[in-house]
């Protein structure tokens, strides 16, 4: 049986493994900077089966999300590419999204490239939300803006959606730290509201910010 070995070796590694499409880097990184708008990486892979590859489509789990291929089939061995492109909007902070590639292979008919985005923070604007419970005290709450890019950016207006509250702008460090004290003049009435943030950021995305303050009932409070 000794002897036999090398030769069962041998034709077990013979045998063709199912891989599918093996990509090169997965999870894909994209890094845009603080003034783009939409950033773009490209992926490569290759056909790691014994088959050709169809791909029969591309999907996301974020319409901020799309790709694109350079064919639509692979031989075996094959390698192959595509683009990622990610529209920024008012993503800030790190995101994970996912591409689902679908194929014709019976045995993996769908594939998925996560997406790792990690985008700047300029202005850090804490809470996102400011919420009081119907007919609690309408004490005054406050929003904290840190500017966390590198140049300093200074706060030039805010408004609010609602006139059932009033607030003040501090100006707690010029061109890095700001506080907006909220308080609503009841709090008997269900409210959404928001604060617009207006700044001087070079940046075109960060030159309004939005904080938000709502009054709800005692049974739509968050959950800590």
């Amino acid at each position: 049986m000794r002897h036999l070995l090398p030769t069962l070796i041998t034709l077990f590694l013979s045998i063709p493994l199912h891989a599918g499409l093996v990509f090169d880097q997965n999870p894909l990184e994209l890094k845009p900077g603080p003034a783009d708008e939409v950033v773009e990486a490209k992926f490569t892979f290759h056909n790691g089966g014994d088959k050709p590859i169809t791909i029969t489509g591309l999907d996301s789990n974020c319409s901020c999300l799309e790709a694109n291929m350079d064919k639509a089939t692979y031989q075996p061995g094959e390698k192959g590419s595509g683009t990622a492109t990610f529209k920024v909007s008012t993503f800030v902070g790190k995101h994970e999204k996912s591409l689902r590639i679908s194929t014709n292979d019976p045995k993996e008919p769908e594939q998925t490239l996560t997406t790792i985005i990690d985008i700047p923070v300029i202005v850090d604007v804490q809470p996102k939300t400011l919420q009081w419970v119907l007919g609690e005290a309408p004490t005054a709450k406050s929003v904290d803006i840190t500017i966390a890019g590198p140049d300093p950016v200074h706060i030039k207006n805010v408004t609010a959606t609602r006139d059932n509250v009033t607030f003040t702008l501090e100006e707690v460090e010029p061109g890095r730290k700001y506080r907006i004290n909220l308080q609503p003049k009841d709090t008997e009435t269900v409210t959404i509201g928001a604060l617009r943030i207006e700044t001087d950021s070079q940046y075109k995305r960060h030159t309004r910010q939005l904080a938000f303050f709502n009054i709800v009932r005692p049974s739509q409070t968050s959950k800590k």
